[in-house]
């Protein structure tokens, strides 16, 4: 039993914590480094204030893995999670925290995307919940500013291995040196297990410079043959001087580089196949590597040694046993992977000559192709492809020529964009399309299918100008590469249909996804997943021009189409689905089934997506509104706080997405009175609006509108009037008035007239709205009747009594058969008052 320093609590000696993660196997011949580890602890358990991260640095091979390594598993039982973050690639770091996200009670990467969930494991491990005793291990980390964000700052400890010794400015650092003469002897004589006598460890020792990576090339290639010290120092003082005489230029010590070439030496005499299986791993990332890479592969670029050891699982495993014996390979049994140090890389890659290079890297590349599973949209593949994406970027996937491996660098792209991590997804695009156009030229086709990722990604970061341009662009050249109707053409003519949309192009959106419906269609058939989903694109097209009946049978069509046994439809896929129809009943006006539909979806986003995930916050969302239009205030405003705040973590104060949650968010506070709050949030969203869509966007006057109603609801009626008045201007010359956009500022308008006592003016434009909205929504829409109660209101207070009585009764009619008299438009127009009209931008 121990005392645990951080609690006082008796603990278990030896106890495993609750989360134990991708901690390498402990190192059984581990030796000495007794006082480092004691000035390591004593420093991480020695803050008071506040716990400041740790690092160990010093150069290659002196064993800093190792004693983080040794670390976690001598004080394990102090901690309920330790996990390990290999940071060698700092865009890799987000995709093991988000790994951490299940064993926190935070929704998974699966569920809501990488950097959804690697920020939701930060937040929870600052915040100390569910566990404040925990230990994360960034492995090899370089420059501090890589990784500097994604380092908790909170009640656990963070631990830091670096050959960069920039991270004494940073952290708390421990200097790592080569072993002390004794602790040399000492490793030496328990790795070997043919007895060692000190003088001998001692030469040895001396002889390798007490580099604890060349002692335990040295003590493993001697404990697997037998060979006798002073045969094994005769060796090395042979290669040493060989390797002087060549006088090349290196980075490493020569000992190490002599220890080192014994082995493999060695090796090639007993086991030579090993040796090429060796060089081959020297290519993958110096991350641990899935056993299941080397498996057979149809493809001329794997050499014929290599193909006939992965053919045949008993020398495969044999070759890798042998090299973990020799020290070559670490080999984890429990997670089937084996590492090679990233030292040994360098120096088996520095032997080789370039068309050697050359020849055993496009077979890793090819080794890597053939492991990945055909679909990395399928949440079930994203553990297998965030494996093979640090040894892709190692391995240099984006030089090569192969259709194979190309094909393969795209599926990756579409893994990381899929999994939400859209950051890497762009740097990933853009390095494609650069390497790809200037080796293969603009037209080629995986050129074109790079540019066409990419402007996808750059569509959901909300870089809505920049996604037009190249889509615009590359569909040209997609329609003289591949044709107008090849598949790759269809996916980014959908694509086309949202950038317009995002440009406030709504009829040219509708045109524009008609004519990709018909060859939709046309192509794959009316029921396919890729028609369906242009169907739903197509459904907002038409709730952007005011048609909500018609977007409102689109959806249906796409929702019920989607839920066809046997179609593999994503399970965002299916909530964009059931969100859009939700959204288009709500517009119909039908508020209780839309809350209805509403509370079904954001339901199944929540258990199928998590509460993170894009889509679900977009239909929570819609259902904050639904309720809200329904009088539901309260759960609308609970919703709609929980939404904006996540959106501004997640995504920042300027995404689309959160633009709209804050539209959301300020139309409930208005209609619960929380003036104040509502105006600073509306201004603020007005003012950011125009950067994101630009100045003459439909959703930047609709926005302009709220904030001019706010006014008038503070009591500054001129502001408002001229506010609407300049709303209304830029959406009639963007849309014409017949559209319920331009309707919602009119009408608001009128109310601007009527509070300032211009009741002819009033009654004007409200006569000329309601006869509108009439026509584009339909008799019995709330907007409409909202629009005759305050016409009829303003007709008796000019003195045309009967008119506007008659309006009323009618008007009231209307309401007791649709959203029925107790709803609180209804109560507001019985009483005489205006009704105000405010706005809520769909998504593209």
């Amino acid at each position: 039993m121990t005392l645990s320093q951080s609690t006082g609590t008796i603990r278990p000696s030896g106890r495993f914590p609750k989360v134990w993660g991708k901690i390498p196997p402990q190192n059984k011949n581990f030796t000495g480094r007794e006082e480092l580890l004691e000035r390591l602890r004593n420093g991480i358990m020695g803050e008071i204030t506040a716990v400041v991260p740790h690092a160990l640095h010093g150069f290659g091979g002196v064993g800093k893995t190792q004693m983080a390594v040794e670390y976690a598993y001598r004080y394990r039982s102090e901690y309920d999670v330790v996990w390990w973050v290999p940071s060698d690639q700092p865009d890799l770091v987000r995709s093991t925290l988000a790994q951490l996200a299940p064993h926190l009670d935070v929704p998974s990467a699966t569920t809501t995307g990488i950097e959804d969930a690697a920020n939701a494991v930060l937040g929870a491990l600052q915040r100390g919940e569910p566990y404040s005793r925990w230990l994360l291990i960034f492995d090899n980390a370089d420059e501090p500013e890589d990784i500097n964000d994604v380092i908790p700052r909170g009640p656990g400890h963070v631990l830091i291995t670096s050959r960069n010794h920039r991270w004494e400015g940073v952290v708390e650092t421990v200097a790592v040196d080569v072993f002390s003469r004794s602790e040399s002897i000492e490793f030496l004589k328990k790795r070997v297990r043919k007895a060692i006598d000190g003088e001998d460890a001692s030469r040895l020792a001396d002889e390798l410079g007490d580099l604890p990576l060349a002692l335990e090339q040295a003590g493993a290639l001697q404990a697997e043959t037998g060979m006798p010290v002073q045969q094994y120092l005769q060796l090395l003082a042979e290669r040493t001087s060989q390797l002087l005489g060549e006088k090349k230029p290196t980075d490493y010590p020569v000992s190490m580089t002599a220890a080192w070439a014994l082995s493999v030496a060695k090796l090639t005499e007993n086991l030579p196949e090993a040796v090429e299986l060796l060089r081959c791993c020297a290519f993958f990332g110096p991350e641990p590597i899935p056993r299941e890479v080397f498996a057979p592969v149809d493809d001329d670029a794997i050499r014929p040694v290599i193909a006939e050891v992965v053919a045949d699982p008993l020398r495969l495993s044999r070759a890798i046993g042998s090299l973990g014996r020799y020290a070559l390979v670490r080999v984890d049994n429990t997670s089937r992977t084996i590492q090679v140090h990233r030292l040994i890389q360098a120096l088996l890659r520095d032997e080789l000559d370039i068309e050697t290079h050359k020849r055993i890297r496009a077979e890793v590349h090819a080794l890597l192709a053939g492991a990945a599973a055909p679909n990395p949209e399928s949440p079930a593949t994203w553990p297998r492809y965030l494996e093979l994406l640090a040894h892709a970027t190692s391995a240099g996937v984006a030089s090569s020529h192969s259709p194979a491996v190309r094909q393969f660098a795209l599926r990756l792209l579409r893994y990381l964009r899929a999994s939400g991590n859209y950051a890497s997804a762009q740097d990933t695009a853009k390095r494609l399309v650069e390497q790809w156009g200037q080796e293969s030229g603009s037209d080629d086709i995986d050129v074109l299918r790079a540019r066409s990722q990419l402007g996808s990604i750059l569509r959901e970061l909300g870089e809505y100008g920049e996604a037009y341009e190249l889509d615009r662009t590359t569909l040209e050249y997609m329609r003289r590469t591949a044709g107008p109707d090849h598949e790759d053409t269809l996916v980014l003519v959908n694509g086309i249909g949202a950038d317009l949309r995002a440009r406030g192009e709504f009829l040219q959106a509708r045109d524009h996804d008609s004519d990709s419906l018909l060859r939709h269609e046309a192509v794959f058939g009316m029921g396919a997943p890729r028609t369906l989903q242009v169907v739903n694109s197509l459904a907002l097209d038409y709730a952007l021009i005011s048609d909500y009946q018609e977007a409102r049978k689109l959806h249906d069509r796409a929702y019920r189409g989607q839920r066809v046994p046997g179609l593999e439809i994503t399970r965002a896929g299916m909530l964009g689905s059931m969100s859009g129809l939700a959204r288009a009943v709500r517009l119909c006006g039908d508020y209780t089934e839309a809350c209805d539909l509403g509370e079904d979806a954001y339901s199944y986003g929540m258990d199928q997506l998590g509460g993170e995930h894009p889509w679900t916050l977009r239909a929570a969302k819609e259902l904050s509104v639904a309720l809200r239009r329904a009088g539901e205030y309260g759960r609308s405003l609970e919703i709609a706080v929980d939404v904006h705040t996540r959106y501004v973590r997640l995504f920042g104060l300027e995404h689309p997405d959160t633009l709209a949650a804050a539209i959301c968010l300020s139309n409930i506070q208005r209609a619960i009175g929380d003036t104040d709050l509502a105006f600073e949030l509306a201004a603020d969203t007005a003012h950011r609006y125009p950067k994101v869509y630009g100045g003459d966007h439909p959703y930047n006057y609709g926005c302009t509108g709220n904030l001019a109603l706010l006014h008038r609801v503070k009591g500054d009626l001129r502001t408002a009037r001229e506010m609407d008045r300049k709303a209304l201007a830029g959406l009639e010359a963007k849309m014409g008035r017949d559209h319920h956009y331009p309707l919602t500022v009119a009408a608001n308008l009128a109310s601007d007239h009527a509070a300032l006592g211009e009741l002819d003016e009033a009654c004007e434009l409200g006569q000329d709205t309601l006869r509108r909205a009439q026509k584009v929504l339909g008799d019995s829409h709330p907007m409409t009747l909202g629009c005759a109660a305050n016409l009829a209101a303003d007709l008796c207070a000019i003195g045309r009594k009967d008119e506007g009585t008659s309006l009323l009764e009618r008007t009231m009619d209307v309401y007791a058969a649709t959203l029925t008299l107790e709803h609180l438009d209804a109560v507001v127009a019985s009483e005489g008052r205006h009704l105000d009209f405010d706005f809520d931008p769909p998504p593209i």
